[in-house]
């Protein structure tokens, strides 16, 4: 049973709100340098369209935050600066205005200096995400608790204080392990302690199959407690691998709707067509797609009439012709190798016409911890 979601603070990351029942965010990451800002550009607007939210930018040298005052400018979406080891560069940025910072207390490790970055933050109005990560804890917190999610929530409750000293509360956190148990528990561990909102994330989850399996588990078990208020499925890959990953888990618990969600029978003995190849066809033709809606493409008669007449397109049939199915009705019969195209037609149509209700955002109200 899922969850009604924590209540957590209210804050914002440009004009996206995170935390306190707004939509569970989608985040993504550019892959490349700065400099290169045509390219960082480019993968913000793609990451756009498939409906990422938030994108992060590394910042790691000084010609990166010249460039990054260009990206911020023509962005179509609001942009986290990514920062570590170098507090002057974060001083750098928070003066230019960008929407939000991330610092990771276990690479800016001077008290001090982490100080500065919340008070300049505070006074600039820029969000801060505290991004605690399990394999850059600083050395006080390993020697004392190990690599644990004990340690990870111990450096980030002090660097919560530390902004709170200086009154910055437009504040997140992230508690970030490479494997699921430890990433989980710290979440757990610190949504018992604090009411900051949470950025969910596996980092250096791996190769977009294995790591958005990982991400699905370790993500899934939060979100299902009701824990998280943005997530970022970190993969080896093109950023717009990520926001579909994330808008997958997203839907699978019933959290987020964007997209065509495409049921499809994984094929037995009893399937007559070459339905393999037709799924992914089909895939890459309606990816384009934001409006959400379920299509089904089954090969044979056990499952196959029933699934196609829930969805809200859908094909069952055989080796000979295969019934199509809109909004649970029989519309016609038609042989394997029409099958796509109908599908395809069937779906534009659907969303050329005003969609009777939408649900980008949240179920249920949020639960008090």
């Amino acid at each position: 049973m899922i969850r009604r979601r924590r209540r957590t603070r209210r804050i914002y990351v440009g004009s996206v709100p995170i935390g306190d029942g707004a939509p569970v965010a989608v985040q993504s990451m550019t892959k490349v340098h700065p400099r290169h800002i045509a390219i960082t550009l480019r993968q913000i607007e793609e990451a756009a369209k498939a409906g990422c939210e938030i994108m992060r930018v590394a910042v790691p040298d000084d010609e990166a935050v010249q460039c990054l005052q260009e990206i911020r400018e023509r962005s179509p979406l609001p942009l986290v600066a990514d920062l570590h080891f170098n507090p002057r560069l974060a001083l750098m940025v928070v003066e230019k205005g960008i929407e939000a910072i991330r610092v990771n207390p276990g690479t800016i490790r001077s008290r001090k200096r982490l100080r500065e970055i919340f008070e300049a933050a505070k006074e600039k109005g820029v969000t801060v995400r505290v991004g605690i990560n399990a394999g850059s804890l600083p050395r006080p917190y390993e020697e004392r608790f190990g690599r644990t999610p004990e340690a990870m929530v111990a450096c980030a409750l002090d660097a919560v204080e530390l902004a709170e000293e200086v009154g910055h509360r437009e504040l997140k956190v992230s508690l970030k392990a490479s494997d699921v148990p430890r990433t989980v528990e710290a979440y757990r561990l610190f949504s018992r302690r604090s009411d900051y909102p949470l950025h969910l994330g596996v980092t250096e989850a791996g190769p977009p199959f294995s790591g958005g399996i990982k991400s699905a588990v370790g993500l899934g078990i939060l979100l299902a407690e009701g824990i998280g208020d943005t997530i970022r499925v970190s993969l080896t890959g093109d950023p717009v691998l990520e926001v579909r990953a994330a808008y997958h888990i997203l839907r699978a618990l019933g959290l987020r709707e964007r997209g065509v969600d495409i049921i499809s029978c994984p094929t037995c003995g009893r399937c007559e067509v070459d339905l393999e190849p037709m799924v992914l066809e089909l895939e890459r033709r309606l990816a384009h797609i934001d409006r959400p809606l379920t299509v089904a493409v089954m090969g044979c008669v056990v499952n196959g009439p029933g699934e196609a007449k829930e969805a809200d397109v859908g094909i069952a049939g055989g080796k000979s012709s295969g019934v199509l199915f809109i909004k649970g009705r029989v519309v016609e019969k038609i042989p394997p190798e029409k099958w796509i195209e109908r599908l395809v037609e069937e779906v534009e149509r659907l969303v050329a016409e005003p969609p009777l209700s939408g649900n980008g955002g949240c179920t249920g109200p949020a639960e008090e911890p």
